[in-house]
């Protein structure tokens, strides 16, 4: 049961199609958790629009366990949002995110807590120093994508960084003030700053259910965070276009003095189309990186929201006073999920 004078963990889980593996994380989850008496916990499950049972996996968590709180979307609107949502009704003194499929070790809680309570630290953050079982194209463009974003950018984004990390409530309350609806919450947490220590572990494969994220996926993704914090594009595609801009002149020049001095050198029209497709290539490409931050300023303007809610825990068709008396008996609400 919850006690008044312990002060309260809020764990955000974003769900998307975790029907496989909620079961297994929820055995350890409380495995963990239960070492941890010092303090209380709630879990704040975000059903990201999920189309198995998800949802009825939920709702039958919530109400054998008075811990357990849900949020569930009218449909998908990514990992995002779900964090944005679960950050915002999150009512602990310290907040986790963490996904559903034991990627992030639970095992890492203690010690993060641990970090942030000391006062020297308002965030305990984690990264990966190893991707092992991940393709090698994807850990290859990964790493380039760190090095690329931190050379163009204010945001601090350590490679091999994790969501998986435990907040204070001032940073979390600063990372709710930051409501664009275009969101990259690695750059966010940094961009608000705070002082992080990293907790760095061996990547762990997922045990059950598939990867949600593709490699077209987290291409889109990484440039999503690079347009969100950098407008660096914008300076590569000017400087780009005044650089083809002078070899364009020079180059007129060279030919009307070869016309001149040697005649009939100016023809050659396979030449001609070479050139005019690589300007045309080089225009078109200035003109897409305009439009992607052109579009990213549409949605903004729009003032659309991040997330719509569809069901919550207090919704639940069970009463409060039965999900009350169903305790957080943690074996007896794991079997029950199993079955």
């Amino acid at each position: 049961m919850i006690s008044e004078n312990k002060k309260l963990i809020s764990i955000v889980i974003p769900c998307y199609c975790e029907e496989e593996s909620i079961p297994a994380f929820w055995d350890e989850i409380c495995k963990t958790t239960g070492t941890m008496s010092h303090v209380n916990f709630e879990f704040l499950f975000v059903d990201d629009g999920s189309k198995d049972n998800t949802l009825d996996l939920l709702r039958t968590l919530s109400f054998k366990d008075s811990r357990v709180r849900y949020i569930s979307f009218s449909r998908n609107f990514g990992k995002e949002a779900a964090m944005y949502a679960g950050l915002q009704e999150a009512k602990g003194d310290f907040v986790a995110i963490m996904d559903a499929d034991l990627q992030d070790p639970p095992s890492l809680l203690p010690e993060m807590l641990r970090t942030v309570e000391s006062g020297k630290y308002d965030c305990a953050a984690t990264r990966r120093v190893t991707r092992k079982g991940e393709p090698r194209i994807r850990s290859f463009f990964a790493k380039m994508f760190y090095k690329i974003i931190n050379k163009i950018s204010d945001a601090d984004i350590v490679d091999g960084a994790r969501d998986f990390r435990l907040m204070s409530r001032k940073m979390v309350d600063a990372v709710i003030q930051v409501g664009e609806y275009n969101r990259f919450s690695k750059g966010i947490f940094g961009w608000v700053g705070f002082k992080t220590k990293w907790l760095e572990y061996e990547n762990a494969e997922r045990r059950q259910g598939e990867t949600k994220w593709s490699f077209w996926k987290l291409l889109v993704y990484s440039l999503d965070g690079i347009v969100a914090f950098s407008s660096m594009p914008l300076y590569i595609a000017s400087v780009l276009g005044i650089v083809l801009c002078l070899f364009a002149f020079l180059a007129i020049i060279f030919v009307i003095v070869r016309q001149l001095i040697w005649g009939g050198s100016a023809y050659g029209w396979p030449s001609l189309v070479c050139i005019i497709l690589l300007l045309s290539g080089v225009q078109l490409f200035a003109i897409g990186i305009l439009g992607q931050y052109l579009s990213k300023t549409y949605l903004e303007v729009k003032k659309r929201p991040i997330y719509i809610v569809n069901e919550t825990d207090s919704d639940n068709p069970f009463t409060n006073s039965e999900k009350s008396a169903g305790g957080s008996a943690s074996k007896e609400t794991t079997s029950l999920v199993e079955g």
